[in-house]
């Protein structure tokens, strides 16, 4: 179910998802691109498919599962953007697909042709400076996110990450997954840092990084206490997410 607060029109806009995944890296990305562009929300995603839960906020309040689509409208920029950012994937694969169908009907309703996906690339070691891989849609693409400093991966892309992605290529649509590496195993807000800074590149689109520097020095703790076997806090603990 979508609910609609406003129908924008924007110019060639660029879709860019933020859901929870490995390392918390996109949600943590995509939630700073939102703050530091003021970005307008302007629908809601609910879907059957999501947690059967309901999550509880520092001030005790309630919050469903859902997910968000925000706005940048900007002349300054080459291209508007539409952000996705929620709480949750959807738990099976038929709801993964129902939910990446709809959001991408939304984003092509709005005029968007060009798709990126952020996640993160797990590793079995800590890596002191994480690096991005890509992958995407088409030759050109690709070699394109080469050029900004990119590495390509093969393999498989998980999750919402890479189902945008596969279904983009089906409608005609272009795109890229940005992945940055991470142990996966706390909210890494230097992997999600990582990414932004390829973003930025991208878009040519200067993003202000310096409040996420607070939130490194917090991924930095927890990786102390991990690799000294204490107990992991919760993200929400941290102000990550």
């Amino acid at each position: 179910m979508t609910s609609f607060i406003e129908k924008p029109e924007l110019h060639d806009p660029i879709f860019i998802e933020g859901l929870p995944g490995i390392g918390f890296v996109a949600n943590i990305a995509c939630l700073h691109l939102i703050n530091e562009l003021k970005a307008k929300k302007f629908c809601e995603v609910h879907s059957s498919s999501f947690q059967p839960l309901s999550l509880t906020t520092d001030k005790g309040l309630t919050r469903p599962p859902l997910n968000e689509l925000y706005y940048v409208h900007d002349g300054r920029y080459s291209h508007d953007l539409i952000i996705l950012f929620g709480n949750t994937q959807a738990l099976s694969a038929q709801g993964q697909y129902e939910l990446c169908e709809r959001i991408l009907d939304i984003a092509e309703e709005c005029g968007g042709r060009m798709v990126i996906t952020i996640g993160g690339l797990k590793r079995d070691y800590v890596p002191s400076s994480p690096k991005v891989y890509c992958t995407a849609t088409d030759l050109d693409t690709l070699e394109e996110t080469m050029r900004l400093g990119a590495d390509k991966i093969q393999g498989r892309v998980f999750g919402v990450a890479g189902l945008f992605l596969g279904l983009a290529k089906l409608r005609g649509l272009r795109g890229f997954c940005i992945l940055s590496e991470t142990l996966g195993l706390y909210p890494d807000a230097l992997a999600a840092k990582v990414a932004l800074e390829f973003l930025s590149r991208y878009l040519t689109v200067p993003i202000d990084l310096s409040r996420l520097d607070t939130a490194v020095e917090a991924s930095s703790r927890l990786m102390g206490q991990f690799l000294h076997g204490d107990r992991l806090k919760r993200p929400r603990q941290l102000g990550l997410i």
